[in-house]
């Protein structure tokens, strides 16, 4: 799983960006030009045998979560890691000539040289390669896919193979060669007999094995949960290893001003547990949800003794393992609380599980959903585990934020399945649809550029990331996107949010929109119709035809716009003194009057910060302390 490594395991497919913020899917093809109103993604490898390369993922899956996940964690417990480096040190070591020829073959010849030495120095100086006691030499990674990429060869056919994950035609080869110059191949213990058959493998050769295992066990728990977290993650591999194993490198010069809320609203890439091992101390159940019959699953980590517990619920779209319902979890944890988390209502796995509604969109139905699931969660808990709750707090981000606000208004209008001794909304959004409506403008921000140079501007934009994800900046230091850069890359995120929330809710209740055939293994010409739908989309052509039939929503979809807009539970809201609001002055999804409407509902209860967009400073310790001070009197209730 060479490649599945090394685009997970910073934060977030695509290294540190993408699979922790941007889930970029299949690109639209087939398109034989963009009209100056559209936007045309570039075209990702094609994938043509899609249905094979989706069942491999499924075994590539499985075996990183039933094999690979639980016995790493028995051998990380074994061998410490500075042993588990030192392995991977050495067998980076012995690929030297790997990286000499291809660095030679590509011209590099400053690389060589510094390759030779740092082989030369770790060999004879660091045992081997165990001490990296050149590490002041510069690395120059190379081989042979990356070489036939630099002579011209594009490749045009996407593989998914077993073990090593996303590929195609031109690094399988590669790959094939990078493993036919490890050394170890043909170093034998035995005797050569040229009159006997080689049916042996060397068994030196098993060592290049066991350093592949041992360099995931450092990484499984992160591609086991971003295997988990994201609603089609294998649609995320193919499109972004295609910029991931490009050649080209991106123009990082600055097309334009920046845009400050959007360019810290990226910033969220830095926001990551500080326990590596905290998501591994987690415990998921599942819970029967009386609605809908079916269990719906929940991640919780138990303080030891009796605690208060923070109920977590994310931002739209997102799974209970995405990365910011983890990091606050870690952080209510380590303030002394237990942490419960589930996803969205507009995240697959609720929508399958435990919403009453064919498509979310309707805050009352989603509200009520979240609600009962609580609940239900709530009770188990309490069940399973007798006097070690004590207070319960809602924390809800973004369209979290949004769902928690509803449960505290509904406290005082009728007496709700779950109540709680404090309400948390961070980033909330005011009013749903002038949100949406941002997001797809945000989407749309590349049509300030020319038509002719657009869409090589959006892939150098794609190389931007790929090159901010495999380098990790300093998280001070500005990131290189322009403006419209940056709002599109927020803008897309969503986009293909949308994308999946629309193609599960169809997968679940088709309602004839769409012309393409619902299938679970060839989903590309499908996907490329959907995402030719924005949010307004969303709302116009599936939500409100589908609320008006069940006499909710109003041909004008005012139903669904007042019953989005936090101004309609102002009375419920103000009459709740356990709410907490913490919002950026900034926020994008926030226009002036909401935040004149925050401040006047919540008075002294709203913490409102200059800066980070929107979820763009939760790594700030300031924002973590205001966001622990709402729950003080909580943890000293107990």
């Amino acid at each position: 799983m060479r490649d599945l490594k090394t685009e997970s395991a910073g934060d977030r497919v695509l290294l540190a960006i993408i699979v922790a913020f941007l889930c970029f899917s299949t690109a639209v093809r087939g398109q034989p030009a963009a009209a100056n109103g559209t936007i045309v993604l570039p075209a990702s490898v094609p994938d043509p045998i899609e249905p094979v390369n989706r069942v491999l993922w499924g075994f590539d899956k499985g075996l990183m979560t039933g094999v690979i996940k639980p016995t790493a964690k028995v051998y990380r417990s074994v061998v410490v890691k500075p042993v588990r480096t030192g392995l991977a040190n050495v067998g980076y070591n012995l690929n030297y000539p790997d990286r000499l020829f291809n660095n030679l073959l590509q011209g590099r010849w400053t690389g060589a040289r510094d390759e030779t030495y740092r082989f030369l120095y770790n060999t004879f100086a660091g045992g081997i390669g165990f001490f990296d006691v050149a590490k002041r030499i510069p690395r120059s990674d190379a081989n042979f896919g990356q070489t036939f990429g630099l002579w011209g060869w594009n490749p045009h056919l996407f593989l998914m193979l077993p073990i090593y994950g996303p590929s195609d035609e031109r690094d399988t080869l590669g790959l094939a060669l990078d493993s036919a110059s490890n050394p170890l191949l043909y170093v034998s213990p035995y005797k050569f007999d040229v009159n006997a058959p080689a049916t042996y493998l060397s068994p030196y050769a098993y060592f290049t094995y066991f350093v592949m295992y041992n360099d995931l066990s450092d990484s499984v728990n992160e591609l086991v949960r971003f295997s988990q977290a994201e609603m089609d993650p294998y649609a995320e591999l193919q499109y972004t290893s295609t910029f991931v194993h490009m050649t080209r490198k991106p123009d990082l010069k600055l097309k334009g001003p920046r845009d400050e809320a959007s360019l810290e609203t990226l910033l969220s890439i830095f926001l990551t547990p500080q326990d590596p091992n905290f998501l591994g101390r987690a415990k998921t159940r599942s819970v029967l949800i009386p609605a809908t019959h079916r269990k719906l699953k929940f991640t919780y980590w138990l303080r030891p003794g009796r605690a208060p517990v923070v109920y977590i619920v994310p931002g739209l779209g997102s799974h209970r393992l995405e990365e910011t319902s983890v990091v606050l979890a870690e952080l209510v944890y380590n303030h002394g609380f237990s942490a419960v988390n589930i996803s969205s209502p507009f995240n697959s796995e609720f929508m399958d599980h435990a919403s009453t509604a064919a498509l979310p969109a309707y805050l009352p139905v989603d509200g009520r959903d979240v609600q009962n699931a609580l609940a239900a969660i709530d009770r188990r808990l309490n069940a399973e585990y007798p006097g070690r709750l004590a207070g319960k707090a809602l924390m809800g981000y973004s369209m979290g934020a949004v769902d928690a606000l509803y449960a505290a208004s509904s406290e005082a209008a009728n007496r709700p399945p779950i109540e709680f001794d404090r309400y948390v909304a961070i980033d909330t959004p005011v009013e749903l649809l002038r949100g949406i409506s941002k997001l797809d403008e945000f989407y749309r921000a590349p049509l300030a550029w020319p038509l002719a140079e657009r869409t090589a501007d959006i892939e150098n934009a794609f190389l931007k990331v790929a090159a901010v994800g495999q380098h990790k900046p300093d998280p001070h230091a500005a990131l290189p996107f322009s403006g419209v850069e940056s709002k599109f890359l927020v803008g897309l995120a969503f986009r293909f949010m949308l994308r999946d929330i629309i193609y599960d809710s169809q997968r679940r209740h088709n309602l004839g929109v769409l012309h393409q055939p619902i299938r679970g293994l060839r989903r590309e010409p499908l996907y490329q119709e959907i995402l030719q739908y924005s949010y307004d989309d969303y709302f116009e052509k599936f939500a409100i035809p589908y609320y008006e039939s069940l006499g909710i929503a109003a041909r004008t979809g005012q139903a669904l716009a007042k019953a989005g807009d936090l101004r309609t539970y102002e009375g419920g809201l103000r009459a709740n003194h356990k709410i907490h609001v913490i919002v950026n002055q900034n926020d994008f999804l926030l226009s002036d009057g909401d935040l004149d409407w925050l401040r006047a509902a919540f008075g002294d209860r709203l913490a409102v910060f200059p800066k980070g967009g929107h979820l763009g400073n939760l790594a700030d310790p300031d924002v973590q302390k205001a966001i622990l001070g709402t729950l003080d009197d909580l943890k000293d209730a107990r």
